[in-house]
């Protein structure tokens, strides 16, 4: 029997649902992040400090059934503290004591304040999902998700992330400043105490690894699938980006828009679910040269660019 766009979102619409108690008017980054989510991918959260970066994602992490590890990435902070590290015991034998990262939803809350060496403690747990220590290989558990906050690099006591760790955020996004009436939303669930800590699951591991199968299931048609090329490709020609988007910035266009879909209800991707996730995806994996900054203002500009540019497939 074949199943349902409203059967296969019901667990979605619960989880999305729960957040938004806690979460005022910012319905997009929730999708956005459950989007990625169900890619196995991680999330960079940009902003300026107050906005509810880290109570976005808290409020996410335990409204799904996993654990729930947070950590905050000061500039003292060391590759033990996220990794493990391995010890000696009473009988003289060594003892693997977990990291913070053995868990299913990890909070590295302003990563950009940690120093280089810790933000790089998460390049392997991030692609492999595994800590290698001491020629032992510790597999984290499934789902595994990276949800990373940030505030932005002007911002005094920040380091820059090195391009190999952004290439392994699926997605970069910005949660911006409320309107006035979710602010005045905002002001009365104050009033209630309402916290993250506060939210039961809604759905559990199991359902998550099953929506991740579902979305890979999705259809993805030729047509569409050559767009993300040439807009992948466009931004490897474009005379005012230094740095294009390396094949997994494709591989995680590909991947989100075919999440995205199943969120939205349906079984297969249109152009639009292209269109909506590239500025997200793809940004912040390429550099404007000087001119670029002096013709588009930021890569989420040069972005938006070159999808005006690149011929939108006609299904």
């Amino acid at each position: 029997m074949t199943e349902r766009p409203s059967d296969k979102n019901a667990a979605i619409s619960a989880l999305i649902e729960n957040t938004e108690k806690v979460i005022v008017g910012k319905r997009k980054s929730i999708e956005l992040v459950i989007t990625a989510m169900l890619t196995g991918g991680h999330v960079l959260i940009e902003d300026v400090p107050g906005v509810g970066k880290t109570r976005l994602v808290s409020s996410i992490a335990r409204s799904c059934g996993g654990s729930f590890g947070r950590i905050q990435m000061t500039p003292d902070i060391m590759p033990s503290d996220i990794t493990g590290f391995t010890m000696i015991n009473t009988s003289g034998t060594g003892e693997f004591r977990k990291g913070a990262a053995f868990c299913n939803f990890l909070l590295a809350d302003e990563i950009n304040r940690a120093s280089p060496k810790s933000q790089s403690a998460l390049l392997e747990i991030m692609e492999e999902g595994q800590v290698s220590l001491d020629g032992e290989i510790y597999p984290l558990p499934k789902p595994f998700m990276v949800l990373a906050t940030q505030n932005p690099v002007e911002t005094y006591g920040t380091y820059h992330l090195p391009e190999a760790q952004m290439d392994r955020f699926v997605m970069k996004i910005s949660m911006g400043y409320p309107d006035k009436n979710d602010e005045l939303a905002i002001l009365a669930k104050n009033e209630s105490s309402l916290s993250p800590k506060s939210l039961e699951p809604v759905i559990s591991c199991e359902d998550i690894m099953s929506l991740m199968e579902k979305a890979r299931l999705v259809r993805c048609s030729e047509n569409i699938s050559r767009y993300i090329i040439e807009l992948v490709n466009a931004t490897r020609q474009a005379e005012h980006i230094k740095l294009g988007v390396s094949p997994r910035g494709s591989i995680a266009l590909y991947n989100t828009a075919k999440a995205y879909a199943l969120i939205s209800g349906r079984a297969y991707v249109i152009p639009d679910d292209v269109k909506f996730l590239a500025p997200y995806v793809l940004s912040h994996r390429i550099i404007l040269t000087p001119k670029g900054r002096s013709l588009c203002g930021s890569p989420e500009g040069a972005v938006n660019m070159l999808l005006s540019q690149v011929p939108v497939p006609v299904e």
